[in-house]
């Protein structure tokens, strides 16, 4: 048993110090400008499932650099759903949505709506989590100074920490959860096709609603329909295009 456990962690270290090393050769080819060498070489660690959100993020530099938008900007989508405070992600997702053709208005949300998802996308699922532990502990420690302490200032300090971070890992926790959830249930795809147009019904007879092109981030709503997908897009519109047409993030 001991001599399994040794060759596990030894397989682990190799696995790293490869995919280390393969990282180290496609950075190597992005700084000298051979960006389709790359491209191949992210392309190849992330099909061995070494995902992270900088492999995806310097992907998606790799792609907006050979000027393929529909590309970058689903890298860069899918990095910032990895790392989502990461303003350098979020800079570029947004530098390679201007250079698309779709310029789409999202449907206006109610304050408190969009701050609280301001504040959820500071962190990642496992940060939030980190965070909900952190202050649980305070929680319990501020309860201790409530419930054991001999003197009134001592109580009264030690109840006012366990309230607020007794909040605080609450929020925390549930912002944990969405962002699993953000992970977990990607609804969210990209246009990768220079242009298709948006039906009426599931099938090429249907009316012509819109056209949309490469790059467009879409939602799907209806994933029921063999070979189509029903889309809406941030100002609502919906419509059926054709599942090739578009990529999950």
């Amino acid at each position: 048993m001991k001599k399994i456990s040794i060759l596990i962690v030894l397989l682990a270290g190799w696995v790293l110090s490869v995919s280390a090393n393969t990282k180290a050769e496609a950075d190597k080819a992005y700084q000298e400008n051979n960006f389709k060498g790359a491209i191949e070489i992210y392309e190849n660690i992330l099909a061995g499932g070494l995902e992270s959100a900088d492999v995806y993020f310097n992907l998606g530099n790799s792609y907006y650099k050979e000027n393929n938008m529909a590309k970058a900007i689903l890298n860069y989508e899918r990095a910032l759903l990895m790392s989502p405070g990461n303003n350098d992600i979020r800079y570029n997702l947004e530098m390679a949505k201007s250079k698309t053709v779709d310029k789409i208005t999202p449907k206006s949300e109610i304050f408190i709506v969009s701050w609280m998802n301001g504040i959820r996308d500071m962190m990642s699922e496992t940060s939030w989590a980190k965070t909900a532990i952190a202050c649980f502990i305070i929680f319990l420690l501020g309860l201790s100074a409530y419930i054991f302490g001999k003197k009134v200032f001592i109580k009264k300090a030690g109840f006012s920490v366990a309230v607020i971070f007794l909040l605080f890992t609450i929020a925390s926790h549930l912002f944990a959860g969405a962002q699993k959830d953000k992970m977990t249930d990607r609804k969210a795809f990209i246009v990768m096709q220079p242009s298709v147009t948006a039906k009426s019904t599931p099938n090429e007879s249907g009316t012509d609603l819109f056209v949309l092109h490469e790059g467009t981030k879409v939602f799907i709503e209806d994933n029921s329909m063999k070979g189509w997908k029903e889309v809406s897009l941030e100002d609502g519109s919906r419509g059926w295009v054709p599942s090739e047409s578009i990529e999950q993030i």
